[in-house]
């Protein structure tokens, strides 16, 4: 029986990848978003492992909001004291901070695990399609 010897980080090479979230639904995108994050599309994919790619998500100004999402989703943050809960609706959020939008969604679907913190450093989130990042790839949702 063969035993199979286990992948080294400094064994990944890391490309970066630009991601167009103009007309794409917010799910969708982040879902995609999160599997170039955390490695998944390649070969040598393993969940103990970072080898992951960097990924820049431009127009997120334009992203969509199915449903009436836009006017029913709300944002909750718990300061931890009595009455510190703060909700702020969707609505607001997209004209104001998008790119929190998009961060938030993305979180949420990475696994809840010590690598998520280093998956989340390599998303960088444009509002237009104005960047100075070395781009080897685009994906169009």
């Amino acid at each position: 029986m063969k035993t199979v010897k286990p992948l080294k980080v400094q064994s990944t090479d890391r490309k970066w990848y630009e991601v167009d979230l103009s007309q794409a639904p917010l799910g969708r995108a982040s879902s995609k978003i999160a599997t170039l994050l955390t490695g998944k599309h390649k070969v040598s994919y393993a969940p103990y492992l970072d080898a992951g790619d960097y990924v820049v998500a431009v127009n997120s100004l334009k992203i969509q909001l199915t449903g009436n999402k836009l006017s029913q989703k709300k944002y909750h943050h718990f300061s931890g004291y009595p009455g510190g809960l703060k909700t702020t609706p969707a609505l607001k959020l997209m004209e104001t901070r998008p790119d929190f939008v998009v961060r938030h969604a993305v979180r949420g679907m990475l696994p809840k695990n010590k690598l998520r913190k280093i998956w989340l450093s390599r998303l960088k989130i444009v509002n237009d399609t104005m960047h100075s990042f070395k781009i080897d790839s685009q994906i169009t949702i």
